[in-house]
């Protein structure tokens, strides 16, 4: 009977609304939802219908379009549609690479070194990426964005359980992580010393301008772009280009590839691309 209650509200997502719904999300964060996942669309938006009180996705797609529902529900929307997969040391090459090419060759000309995690999710890039650079020894600031504000709500709190902490190496894990004195919960917060040195606020990567009054030395994009149709790959990858130090680097996913756009970025190595002096 529980079964048959629970089936019996969800909303169908009707072809012509699940157009109406990807071709407002295309426009508004670039995402490109193709047709094999109408169904991921339609089950994810459920919570947001169940919340408004609203019967169908035609209503939904009314009141979302509408001045009032595109000021009040966008943020929910995009909450509910938005991908969040992230790790401490993802992808860890990047972090020597970084580490031992990188950091050496850019703190012989800076006093700080800037650094962006572009699509920062729930926090585990920047506060890997601001370990890294405080064991190197240098100043440095850190802005992390994300378009949804859900997570970036747990980025600024820092609290991560036990499992998500793994890739952390013991020796980080003692100078950087505080244990909770909860032992069941076994929760793990960043240290204050490194939480400093990051700033999080939310960016939508189709605004014109991000809104930057320097350029950033290093930029971690990674596993984000494979959500954009190509021509809205390249357009931000030069919005990147031009918020990039004249010698600074890019950092992508390890299944993202400059290959056959007309971006102006010289590859150092593997996924990691710089910009020419």
């Amino acid at each position: 009977m529980q079964d048959d209650t629970r089936q019996s509200t969800m909303v169908t997502l009707s072809n012509k609304d699940f157009c109406r719904l990807k071709e407002f999300i295309y426009k508004e964060c670039g995402i490109n939802i193709i047709d094999s996942k109408k169904t991921m669309l339609e089950a994810r938006l459920q919570k947001r219908l169940r919340k408004l009180d609203l019967t169908s996705f035609s209503k939904y797609c009314d009141y979302l379009f509408s001045p009032h529902g595109e000021k009040e529900e966008l943020t929910d929307m995009i909450n509910q549609v938005t991908t969040n997969k992230t790790d401490f040391f993802r992808e860890p090459a990047h972090f020597d690479y970084l580490r031992y090419k990188v950091l050496p060759e850019l703190s012989r000309t800076r006093s700080t070194i800037a650094a962006w995690s572009a699509g920062c999710s729930s926090g585990e890039e920047p506060y890997t990426l601001a370990m890294v650079l405080k064991e190197f020894g240098c100043n440095f600031a850190i802005l992390a964005t994300d378009i949804s504000t859900r997570v970036l709500d747990k980025a600024k709190l820092a609290v991560y359980d036990e499992e998500e902490t793994d890739p952390i190496s013991p020796k980080l894990k003692k100078k950087y992580l505080l244990a909770s004195k909860d032992r069941i919960k076994r929760l793990y917060r960043i240290a204050p010393e490194l939480r400093a040195h990051v700033k999080f606020r939310r960016l939508n990567f189709m605004d014109d301008e991000f809104g930057f009054s320097q350029p950033v030395d290093i930029i971690f994009c990674r596993n984000v772009i494979i959500y954009f149709d190509k021509p809205t790959q390249e357009r931000l990858l030069n919005k990147f280009y031009r918020c990039l130090s004249h010698d600074g680097y890019l950092f992508m996913g390890h299944s993202e590839t400059l290959f056959g756009m007309d971006v102006p970025l010289i590859q150092a190595a593997p996924t990691i691309y710089r910009k020419a002096v």
